[in-house]
């Protein structure tokens, strides 16, 4: 396996890891504070984690050429924490499956993602750390918003170094 290959399967294995901390923290959690307004670009907690989902389905779809372009975006919003943690566990099942599938020759494979000026092309190599980057930056919207819910956020950066590794982490380690 080459040096980026494992590096995106890490990052796909430390998606899940930080997803399953944030919504673990948030399983008491009930829906008026889910939905409450807050400080943020989406403005709740819902709507943020909802986007993260969606824009991951979108990513995801792209990557395995699946079709659906921004269509996933016409869903309705998943309104409970525990129905929103489940469908997100299994859009993050499906990302570390996809990386853990790549072989080097695939990371310059052209991918087409659509978007409302029209069909863009892209790399496999450019789209995945463009998604990673996406979910950490809008992961940090939600962690700050439960803090102004009162709830403490879990910490979400001890998962590549060994010497801070959280004992959770080591369960997405293959």
């Amino acid at each position: 396996m080459s040096d980026a290959i494992d590096m995106l399967i890490r990052m796909a294995q430390n998606n899940a890891w930080a997803n399953a901390r944030l919504y673990d923290r948030m399983s008491d959690m009930d829906a008026a504070t889910f939905a409450a307004p807050r400080p943020g670009f989406f403005g709740s907690i819902k709507a943020t984690l909802n986007h993260i989902h969606q824009a991951d389905l979108y990513y995801i779809d792209a990557l395995e050429q699946g079709g659906q372009g921004r269509s996933v975006y016409a869903t309705d919003e998943i309104s409970d924490v525990p129905r929103l943690a489940a469908a997100q566990a299994a859009t993050d099942a499906r990302l570390i499956r996809f990386c853990t599938g790549l072989s080097p020759d695939m990371l310059d494979d052209i991918r087409h993602t659509e978007r409302r000026e029209g069909i863009m092309t892209e790399t496999v190599r450019a789209l995945l750390p463009h998604l990673f980057q996406h979910q950490v930056h809008h992961r940090g919207q939600a962690h700050v918003m439960l803090q102004d819910a009162g709830i403490a956020p879990p910490q979400l950066d001890e998962f590549h170094l060994d010497y801070d590794r959280h004992p959770a982490a080591q369960a997405y380690f293959t």
